[in-house]
């Protein structure tokens, strides 16, 4: 659970502002990985979590190299190498001669592959379901509009880390909203 300060310390409890809106959403986001990697767990193959990552990348963004493949997931060339080693072992990768550059290699999701991440996405969407439709309409309703202002804010920020790590208290200064 994310908490700030020691026993007892938790501050979530409405009224404190930005800062405990996140310990809040935090908690939630923990609780819903532990949701979200057990059903991929119950899948028909069981894969890790950098073998999901690499096949949603490739799924999203069909013929990388293993260097883009490398700088997409944030993880090293040598890494990202065996990655693909054991998924084309598994039969969900293919490394096929780019058509028009003879010394790069595409990697592509085979249909074994796309069977894989579609009962994964069910499995997901079964369990998230689950758990929605023991909240009220109206708590639905809530979380649906929250998520939807939280992209909307998130898309208005510029990329990068600087704005992850920005201060609040100084948004009004840096981009003239109040």
């Amino acid at each position: 659970m994310t908490r700030l300060g020691g026993s007892g310390g938790d501050r979530t409890s409405e009224g404190e502002g930005a800062e405990a809106a996140a310990l809040a959403i935090a908690d939630a986001l923990e609780s819903l990985t532990t949701l979200w990697s057990l059903a991929a767990q119950e899948a028909t193959l069981r894969l890790s979590l950098h073998q999901l990552r690499a096949l949603r990348a490739l799924e999203g963004a069909p013929g990388l190299n293993l260097t883009a493949l490398a700088e997409r997931l944030d993880i090293g060339l040598p890494t990202a190498s065996r990655l693909c080693d054991r998924l084309e072992a598994a039969g969900l990768l293919e490394r096929v001669l780019h058509p028009h550059k003879r010394r790069e290699v595409q990697l592509n999701l085979t249909a074994q592959a796309r069977r894989v991440l579609d009962d994964v996405a069910r499995r997901r969407t079964r369990a998230l379901a689950a758990v929605l439709e023991d909240m009220g309409p109206a708590d639905r309703a809530a979380l649906s509009r929250g998520l939807e202002a939280f992209r909307a804010a998130l898309d208005e920020r510029p990329p990068g880390p600087a704005a992850a790590g920005r201060d609040p208290a100084s948004a009004t200064e840096d981009d003239g909203r109040e």
